[in-house]
């Protein structure tokens, strides 16, 4: 018998869902693992057809970060230096390629998303947990620093004391804390988390993708860039969205009183 694909990947009514399947290793990240999620984030990132991209696991876990059975295996085997190429290598590339898609992002999680798994997490636009999930920033208990943007995006979504807070004294964040904090934008009933995920993602699916896209572009460089600069940007992405035949089309709909049909072009 064959083993599953340790990343699934589904593609219906223009949502791309990609589910990390290793439920026997709480969806744990070896290289073959991670080689295959960064393929399926650059593939859904530049498919047109997939116009809202929603992360999520099998089983138990959502993600539990690094694979640490491999990662004693490699230490124990003298390549400690090929171990730690894996953050250029591939957890850098996956979280740029999430964070950086012109086009919407959702994680929804179905159980823990520790260490790298979390820092996934906060690369994603909106976090849908089930109220069984929960989130831990797993690294100090390793003795290793933080990785995979979690040291960019974790003070945006809680602040910088609450960030170091955090990441100084890992613990198991439940679901409504992090609701309380903004590390979750909404929790919902484990058995309802496929259901309210897939309404949410379809209906940015239906969306204006290129504006989507442009809105999420525009808050990522004005967090690293000044005022005057982020107006700047803002303004050739109002010239870039619109020219799209979806600005057409809703300024027709408006004039015809009616609602508008987004292409996604």
């Amino acid at each position: 018998m064959t083993d599953s694909p340790a990343v699934l990947l589904d593609l219906t009514d223009g949502v791309a869902t990609i589910t990390l399947n290793r439920p026997e290793a709480m969806n744990s990240l070896d290289v073959a693992t991670k080689e295959l999620l960064l393929e399926t984030v650059r593939a859904v990132a530049d498919d047109p057809a997939a116009r809202c991209v929603v992360l999520t696991g099998t089983g138990r876990a959502f993600c539990t970060g690094q694979d640490l059975k491999e990662h004693i295996q490699i230490l124990q085997s003298g390549s400690s230096e090929s171990l730690f190429r894996t953050v250029d290598e591939h957890y850098n590339p996956i979280v740029t390629a999430l964070a950086s898609m012109a086009k919407p992002v959702v994680a929804a999680v179905n159980g823990v998303a520790a260490g790298a798994g979390a820092s996934v997490a906060f690369a994603c636009d909106l976090r849908v947990l089930a109220d069984t999930a929960g989130f831990n920033m797993a690294f100090a208990n390793v003795a290793l620093s933080c990785d995979t943007g979690a040291s960019y995006h974790l003070p945006l979504l809680v602040g910088r004391a609450k960030a170091l807070e955090l990441l100084y004294f890992p613990r198991t964040v439940k679901a409504e804390e992090s609701l309380e904090l903004g590390l979750a934008t909404r929790v919902v009933p484990a058995a309802d988390l496929e259901a309210e995920v897939r309404s949410l993602a379809e209906r940015l699916a239906a969306g204006p993708t290129v504006a989507l896209g442009a809105m999420r572009r525009s808050v990522a460089y004005a967090a690293g860039h000044s005022f005057e600069e982020a107006l700047e940007f803002e303004s050739s992405m109002m010239k870039q969205t619109g020219a799209t035949a979806d600005h057409a089309a809703a300024v027709a709909a408006f004039v015809a009183k009616e609602k508008p049909v987004f292409e996604g072009r």
